[in-house]
């Protein structure tokens, strides 16, 4: 339960953020490190696309059971220790001779990755009320765009002194200087929660979960339709991310700091979308900014893929993370006010993993495609099918019918007995 606290609840979102910006800049250092590191040691667009196929996997292992757990245990508590493992994980990256560990080693990251969304979410729920979220999530997309801008810039510097390995551990560091600020945070939980002897082996209680999700989903099929359509577009743009270090280097002949800039251009387009979806939260309609964002999210890919040149690759990145930044914005503030936060973990999860199986699919089948045919055609046919997916969640969005469901009041819509 929560206590007398020496923050104001806005200070809290001030801690929150800062965990989350530091997280982010310590997550794209890792990324972009590992990615090139792959790359390098394999000279496979297709190896690099299995690191892409380690987080769904991991997915399809941890969310048919995860968000049992999370439901029912404290939050806080939950992030730091995960926090603290990924930390200790990445640290023994470096001491990994060969691909095969590599690979092994990133799974157990994605794991403890794949736990963590679900619970990240629910806590951030807790914590905000309604009204704020929107603006919260604004402000979130703009730590989101600290890890674009800094977080390669400082992979480039490392890369050009040439230490990697220094790359991974900044991203351990960052990792357990995350945790302990989360101990600065609250506990939001507002009932005593589970002991994990009472549910140890259940199958009937996740037999139970997993029916209360599909009962949640079959009752409100607009919010699951929403839900599917938007991971639709995530997962598609997941693929064709697979392929992004490739396609810079043999599409446009990007140099690796080249390739670092080209990233940063994409932060800077989610640092202005932040920008303006913070000062105008209260006038942007959550409906506008999951159908339009989508939408030009999509059109951004489309520039990209037909790109030939830095400059035409550059435009198409900057306008498709200005429009991530008001997609993601409004998706979070949907998602959250339309998902009882109890049963939350549940959803997330198990929605997750329903996500994470055609992952796996489109991400080999892009990987296979570009060992087969040319890069940039696979890159082209995942934009246009992104652009099909948006109109399609543009238009349902727009529904004035629909218009209820991008309220900021939250409603209860399902009664959770099994909590």
């Amino acid at each position: 339960m929560r206590g007398k606290n020496p923050f104001e609840a806005w200070q809290y979102h001030l801690l929150l953020l800062l965990r989350i910006g530091i997280s982010n800049v310590g997550d794209w250092i890792y990324l972009i490190s590992l990615n090139l590191l792959v790359l390098n040691m394999t000279d496979s667009p297709f190896a690099v696309s299995i690191l892409y196929m380690l987080k769904p996997l991991a997915a399809l292992l941890t969310n048919a059971w995860s968000g049992s757990v999370i439901d029912r245990f404290n939050k806080r508590n939950l992030m730091i220790m995960l926090d603290v493992i990924r930390a200790v994980l990445i640290a023994i990256l470096p001491f990994c001779s060969s691909i095969g560990a590599i690979y092994f080693i990133v799974f157990f990251i994605c794991i403890a990755s794949a736990v963590f969304g679900p619970v990240s979410m629910t806590y951030i729920t807790q914590l905000t009320p309604p009204e704020q979220r929107q603006r919260f999530n604004s402000l979130r997309s703009l730590m989101d765009s600290g890890g674009f801008l800094i977080g390669p810039a400082v992979a480039g510097a490392l890369f050009l002194v040439g230490t990697p390995v220094l790359a991974l551990y900044i991203n351990s560091l960052a990792l357990l200087f995350s945790g302990a600020i989360t101990l600065l945070l609250p506990n939001v939980e507002t009932q005593l929660v589970s002991h994990p002897a009472d549910h140890k082996g259940s199958f009937q209680l996740l037999k139970n979960d997993w029916k209360l999700v599909m009962n949640f989903s079959y009752r409100y099929v607009y919010i699951t339709l929403i839900y599917f359509l938007f991971s639709c577009m995530m997962v598609i743009a997941t693929a064709v991310d697979s392929l992004e270090a490739a396609f810079a280097k043999e599409v446009l002949a990007l140099s690796e700091s080249e390739y670092g800039f080209l990233v940063s251009v994409a932060g800077g387009g989610v640092a202005l979308g932040a920008i303006v979806n913070a000062i105008f939260s209260r006038k942007l309609a959550t409906s506008w900014l999951i159908g339009f964002g989508a939408f030009h999210v999509a059109i951004g890919y489309m520039i990209y893929a037909c790109s030939s040149s830095f400059s035409i690759a550059a435009l198409g990145f900057f306008i498709l993370s200005v429009s991530l930044s008001f997609a993601n914005t409004g998706f979070y503030t949907f998602y959250q006010n339309n998902i009882p936060v109890s049963v939350m973990g549940r959803v997330g999860s198990i929605y997750g993993f329903i996500e994470a199986i055609f992952l796996v699919i489109t991400t080999a089948v892009f990987g296979m495609m570009a060992q087969l045919a040319s890069i940039q055609s696979v890159v082209m046919i995942g934009a246009f099918l992104m652009l099909l997916v948006t109109s399609i969640l543009c238009a349902l969005a727009l529904l004035p019918a629909k218009k209820k469901y991008y309220s900021s009041i939250i409603t209860e819509t399902i009664e959770d007995s099994q909590a």
